[in-house]
């Protein structure tokens, strides 16, 4: 019997696959979702809605990724330039059709912007990890949600795998109305969009006042806020110390730092 709340952490084989593009669809102007495939798929197991991935982006010029040396790669000829790594949500999986499906956040330039920007069925790139899950069991009377365009993928495959009627909230800030997503989830879900400008990405202010004014609905239940570092950060420490919410029921991870490449950071302890 599963213990009730209970929050594990399950380790997974580690490998590098190498996966095509088999459809992409524009979402919404600043997001799109490609669905990849390939041989190499067989066996991936992705236990948790927030788990990420290695994406191996290959280069303008570079027909396939190349991945960095490591203690599980040789090194490099001399002159060979790796292809550059960003962290993913597997948005979803689907072992019987032999389908990943990842969303890019399309609003920066960087290498996984102009890879998304220009795939097509057929263009490839690697896939590492990955590494692990963090599965917390759904038995909590309810479920808040919080972050950015960067939490969305994350955030919309939780919604699809929670039980019906759970009550579940959303609040999340994207540039405007047209980035706004409708999620398919059977859940009773209540949905708060929060608009603001793509440049102002990194103010904590639209999500700390939005979560200040939040009543938590009665019973237990588990948060998790993921997005720009900083606010990150402080929205856990206001929901700690200012709603009194149980610490060992929240999960937050910083996703992006303005500066950093390739950041990701979790705030779950103390």
């Amino acid at each position: 019997m599963t213990e009730r709340h209970a929050v594990a952490r399950v380790r997974h084989e580690l490998r590098r696959r190498l996966l095509a593009v088999k459809t992409t669809e524009r979402l919404t102007p600043q997001m799109v979702r490609i669905t990849l495939a390939g041989d190499d798929l067989a066996g991936f197991v992705s236990a948790g809605y927030d788990d990420h991935v290695k994406l191996c982006l290959p280069l303008a010029g570079q027909a396939a990724p190349v991945w960095p040396a490591g203690p599980d790669a040789p090194a490099l000829p001399e002159g060979t330039v790796a292809s550059p790594m960003r962290d993913f949500t597997p948005r979803r999986h689907d072992a019987a059709r032999g389908e990943l499906v990842v969303d890019f956040a399309i609003h920066e330039a960087g290498p996984a912007t102009e890879w998304a920007s220009a795939a097509k069925p057929g263009s490839v790139l690697g896939v590492g990890g990955p590494r692990g899950s963090f599965v917390v069991t759904d038995d909590f009377d309810w479920y808040l949600l919080i972050g950015d365009e960067t939490a969305l993928p994350a955030i919309g495959r939780r919604l699809e795998e929670l039980r019906e009627g759970v009550k579940t909230i959303v609040v999340a800030t994207v540039a405007g109305r047209e980035e706004e997503q409708a999620f398919c989830t059977t859940t009773m879900l209540e949905t708060n969009w929060l608009h603001r400008p793509l440049a102002d990405a990194g103010n904590p202010g639209y999500l700390l006042d939005a979560i200040k004014a939040v009543t938590l609905p009665d019973g237990d239940g588990y948060i998790w806020i993921a997005g720009e570092n900083e606010t990150v950060k402080l929205l856990r420490k206001q929901l700690v110390d200012e709603h009194g919410h149980n610490r060992a029921w929240i999960k937050a991870a910083g996703y992006w730092r303005k500066g950093s490449a390739g950041f990701h950071e979790n705030h779950n302890e103390g």
